[in-house]
């Protein structure tokens, strides 16, 4: 196999995933799909582990990347805990087989059913992001009758050095309680009867290339632990979140789990906490791509438009952030063309890449939108009422179907049910 990106290459000019031919699934599930390969996420799942098997770890897969049960099945069955963000995501979390124990649960604005479904699951940490939030965790607890772990998630300050909309460390975002002022929410936690006081939790930002900011962090937070420990506070974990680049474009070089562990292991380790870390992307993304069809080329004047049947609704990544993801020919072309891909919404934000050199295609072609397994599938909607894609892993030679594409029927069931 002559290998493009990892677990993807052409044998005879045919885009494979690991065993199983691009085209000749397409024809069995037709477009748009998911495909995902299941040894590349066996295989990060298992650089994470030898990074970090000298200390002592707990790797959250964050679920916001994606969902996909079968997909949280491999996450937990090989051991790792779970980094949710919402009650939909316990509840897909705890049906995937999670120990409560094994999971925590960030985000801004958790409501109140969601913070009291979580304190009834027992599970081992709220990242709290608020004053108020203390006292609405110690509110629900208190009638249950329970306690709730608390972690107080601390902004650093640091800069990620990553797209601002995913930079979620610095002052003026809407994460966390600024560092300066974490002192002052301790002091409040330990004094709220339904509280138990475990961690604290730091998470910078997203699709971060340089290591050297999550040792930045995790000094500023350890400072923090010591600080805690001489008013009598002691806590039983750091939790450092995610954020580890991957590769988009195949010139990119990401750092390595062992990168990361080599940053924040030897910071940590002052303190013999023991460490949680919550990787999403670095998990999944690289084992995704989006197969989507050529289903018209549109030439205006020197512009040259490459409709396919994928869009913003499939893959919000480019009209959200300006994102870039590689496009390869699902069968290889000796001749190019530079065009626009854009998929069906009528937005003019819907493209999937801009000015892309591809091997030239014609009506029925099938291209392959790469690094698309993180925040593909979980951030795919139903806009301009189109079904949201089906979604394939494969298995060495094989493949199963992880998710059924949706019909109309399937779409409107709930409005229907109430006309």
């Amino acid at each position: 196999m002559h290998q493009v990106y990892n677990y993807f290459g052409y044998i005879e000019k045919k885009l494979y995933c690991e065993e199983v031919s691009i085209l000749n699934l397409a024809s069995k599930v037709g477009t748009p799909f998911f495909v995902y390969s299941k040894k590349a996420i066996l295989d990060k799942i298992n650089q994470y582990k030898e990074a970090f098997k000298d200390y002592d770890t707990l790797i959250c897969y964050a679920l916001k990347a994606n969902s996909n049960l079968s997909l949280l099945k491999i996450f937990e069955e090989n051991g790792l805990g779970a980094d949710i963000v919402s009650g939909g995501e316990l509840y897909k979390a705890k049906k995937a087989g999670f120990s409560s124990n094994k999971i925590v649960y960030a985000g801004v604005g958790k409501t109140d059913f969601e913070i009291s479904y979580a304190i009834s699951e027992n599970i081992l940490s709220f990242n709290v992001e608020s004053f108020m939030e203390l006292d609405v965790i110690n509110e629900i607890a208190s009638k249950q009758e329970k306690k709730a772990n608390v972690s107080i998630r601390v902004n650093p300050n640091v800069d990620p050095k990553t797209h601002p909309y995913i930079s979620t460390g610095l002052k003026k975002s809407k994460f966390g309680i600024d560092i300066d002022q974490a002192l002052d929410a301790y002091k409040k936690a330990v004094k709220l009867e339904n509280l138990n006081v475990v961690g604290v939790h730091c998470h910078i930002g997203s699709q971060i290339m340089d290591v050297s900011v999550f040792r930045e962090a995790a000094e500023k937070v350890v400072d923090l632990v010591f600080k805690l420990k001489k008013e009598g506070i002691e806590l039983k974990f750091i939790d450092m979140g995610g954020g580890l680049g991957v590769k988009y474009h195949p010139d990119d070089n990401p750092p390595t789990p062992k990168d990361l562990a080599d940053a924040i292991i030897p910071v940590v380790k002052q303190t013999g906490l023991k460490l949680i870390i919550e990787p999403g992307r670095s998990l999944i993304a690289e084992a995704g791509a989006l197969i989507t069809k050529v289903i018209f080329l549109k030439d205006k004047q020197e512009k040259h438009f490459v409709i396919v049947d994928s869009g913003m609704n499939d893959l919000v990544r480019p009209a959200m952030y300006n994102a870039y993801h590689h496009v390869l020919n699902v069968q290889e072309k000796d001749e190019e063309m530079i065009a626009d891909i854009v998929g069906p919404i009528c937005e003019t934000g819907d493209f999937l890449a801009l000015d892309r050199k591809i091997g030239k295609v014609e009506r029925g072609d099938l291209l392959a939108i790469m690094t698309a397994g993180a925040y593909g599938s979980s951030m795919s909607s139903n806009y301009n009422v189109r079904p949201i894609a089906l979604e394939v892993l494969v298995d060495g030679p094989n493949f199963k179907v992880i998710k059924e594409r949706e019909d109309y029927k399937h779409i409107s069931k709930y409005e229907e049910e109430v006309l």
